[in-house]
């Protein structure tokens, strides 16, 4: 019995399957830092509503040819994804500059490989669209995402910031060399 699993860039048919990946992953990363409210309102219908519409967006009409949105696939269903493009901080440069704006495995399906074969295909994209640099804001706490990166040779850059969605989360950025 052979297992597929590989990358390819998301289709319309997959973006609730990725809603569900974000809620699920954001949910396991966050518990210990949110409270239960500002929980359970990320999986709610009206979180739900704007990232469905977030996700349908970038597949059918991606701000710029350099924005993509990937899936990685195991056995015909959506295990993990990565959004990225030209960098947004406004210390970097987009015309060189990347960001991954989102790179998420679904809880139960990590540690199989899609986050190198994510990671691999997202840097092998950036490359062929002349980025020289990528960058990615991650919880500035231990968590898999971070470790994910740092043990691929990714490092915090310095810069930090804080989001507080009623608890003050903070968060640094990690970059990495792609040229």
């Amino acid at each position: 019995m052979s297992t597929q699993r590989f990358v390819r860039p998301a289709r319309a048919e997959d973006v609730e399957a990725i809603v569900d990946v974000q809620v699920a992953a954001w949910q396991e990363m966050y518990h210990a830092l949110l409270p239960e409210p500002v929980l359970a309102e990320m999986a709610g219908a009206e979180a739900r509503a704007a990232f469905t519409a977030q996700w349908r967006s970038a597949v059918s009409s991606p701000p710029t040819s350099r924005h993509r949105l990937l899936v990685a696939v195991d056995e015909g269903a959506v295990a993990g994804f990565a959004a990225f493009g030209p960098a947004q901080d406004p210390d970097r440069w987009p015309g060189t500059d990347a960001e991954i704006f989102a790179f998420h495995i679904a809880p139960g399906l990590t540690r199989r490989g899609h986050g190198s074969r994510l990671l691999h295909a997202v840097v092998d994209h950036l490359v062929d669209d002349g980025f020289h640099a990528v960058y990615v804001w991650t919880l500035e706490q231990a968590n898999p995402v971070r470790s994910f990166l740092e043990q691929a040779g990714w490092a915090p850059d310095g810069a930090r910031r804080e989001l507080d969605p009623g608890t003050v989360v903070p968060m640094v950025r990690l970059h990495a060399a792609i040229r």
